[in-house]
């Protein structure tokens, strides 16, 4: 097998085998393939796309490159949730809890900020003492028996992705629906959940600026995971503007904690709700998307939710009061309260359900999202 046969052959509009795919990228991963083979492949992908099958197997061959998460020893349905990005996405902080409050459990691995804004981590490290390098087995026991713990990312998770991305950076081939979706999934997969929940962000502060392109990479990431055998579902959302009033780590952490309370921006809250409905229905704890709204509004009506949080904070050694006394956050020296503009279009979950049991973002007949 040769890599320019296969070059060639994706060029002209063909599809490549499971085996041909898993050469290349078994190939480049070791250094056998060049730098410029790989993105002579990339450019051909952008231009020729691929099947949902080859799709499939490009994210597996990249799961297969390194480090696997076995989450098997944590009982029940493992869900995890992943959002393209955006400036003040505190949803994580709000999800974990609130799904774990159902017991559901939510073994989260989470990353550090890129540029400007504050990854998970960051925010969760703003509260003193709270850390994440926790081992595998204590990661393990503490969702086993609390329902919620998060680690940091490993270094040796889809070493193929992290290759594939940085030539991808510099072979303007970035914006390719195939690879995008192979990349992000391949990632969720390789962390081992049961079940994944996608908010796939649109408009100005997102990398998809249409409501059209997220449409078509949620499509992509979902028929992936159910190709691979894990219920994936996802949400478009908007991200014409910062989600929720504040931008900052601990800012993010309060506004994570008045959520939880019921009393945070509602544009937070119900995209919160829209995610965490599909992660209970996903986890078999509700026969419905509207039984799963309802039993997390309750969670959050009788306090189970932030007592979760509470516990999830001390576990990790952090300083629980400051759920009660938000003020032991680290605090700015100037504050300024910006005033907001704009009308936000909200939320959608989307649409049919296809043959393998999830639902397509925006695509198809019914619309279970939320307008605001």
């Amino acid at each position: 097998m040769r890599m320019v046969d296969l070059i060639a052959k994706k060029r002209d509009g063909k599809e490549l085998t499971t085996e041909e795919i898993n050469f290349m990228i078994s190939g480049y991963t070791k250094g056998d393939i060049p730098d410029y083979q790989v993105s002579a492949m990339a450019m051909a992908i952008f231009f020729k796309d691929m099947t949902d099958r080859e799709r499939a197997d490009l994210t597996m061959a990249m799961v297969n490159s390194g480090e696997t998460i076995d989450l098997s020893a944590i009982e029940g349905i493992k869900v995890d949730k992943h959002s393209t990005g955006g400036v003040g996405d505190t949803t994580t902080l709000v999800l974990a809890p609130l799904v774990a409050a159902l017991d559901i459990p939510v073994a989260k691995m989470s990353g550090r900020g890129l540029g400007h804004t504050g990854g998970t981590i960051d925010k969760l490290e703003s509260i003193e003492g709270f850390h994440v390098e926790i081992s595998k087995d204590e990661f393990v026991n503490l969702v086993n028996k609390h329902k919620i713990a998060v680690i940091g990312q490993t270094g040796n998770l889809t070493p193929a992705d992290k290759k594939l991305y940085a030539l991808r950076d510099v072979t303007a081939t970035v914006d390719s629906i195939p690879l995008i979706a192979s990349s992000i999934m391949s990632k969720k997969i390789a962390a081992g959940s049961d079940a994944i929940v996608l908010d796939v962000k649109t408009g100005a502060g997102a990398f998809m600026k249409t409501v059209e392109d997220a449409k078509e990479l949620a499509h992509a990431m979902v028929s992936i995971g159910n190709n691979v055998g894990r219920k994936t579902m996802a949400v478009i959302s908007d991200m014409s503007q910062p989600l929720g009033v504040a931008i900052g780590n601990s800012l993010e952490v309060q506004e994570a904690i008045d959520t939880l309370r019921g009393e945070g921006p509602k544009d937070l809250e119900e995209l919160c709700l829209a995610l965490g409905r599909q992660m209970v229905f996903l986890a078999n704890k509700a026969d419905s998307l509207e039984d799963a709204e309802e039993k997390l509004r309750e969670v959050m009506r009788n306090g189970k939710a932030l007592e979760k949080f509470k516990e999830f904070i001390a576990n990790q050694g952090g300083d629980p009061s400051v759920v009660d006394h938000p003020e032991k956050l680290p605090q700015a020296k100037f504050k300024n309260r910006a005033s907001r503009h704009g009308r936000r279009r909200g939320c959608r979950a989307g649409g049919r359900r296809n043959r393998h049991g999830g639902d397509v973002a925006g695509r198809g007949t019914r619309d279970e999202g939320i307008r605001n």
